[in-house]
């Protein structure tokens, strides 16, 4: 496998990683601890980015999944 996929891969991986914990936690923030609407609407702007990167994944996405949850666990820790 060429490498600049791999980076490509990575790269997509860790954005989607951000997209998803910065999502949640900006879900977070609005519901408990009373932020304004615009929190609100930013998370759910950067949850459907996180829907959408996955499309510009390189490789097969649905066949490298198991992979981004391993990224996304190290990401959250």
């Amino acid at each position: 496998m060429n490498i600049k996929v791999i980076l490509y891969s990575l790269f997509f991986f860790f954005i989607a990683g951000l997209c998803e914990i910065g999502g949640g936690y900006l879900v977070w923030l609005w519901l408990r601890e009373s932020y304004s609407w615009i929190a609100g609407a930013f998370s759910g702007l950067v949850l459907f980015l996180y829907g959408i990167i996955p499309t510009f994944q390189p490789s097969n996405f649905g066949r490298v999944y198991a992979a981004y949850g391993g990224i996304f666990v190290v990401m959250a820790i």
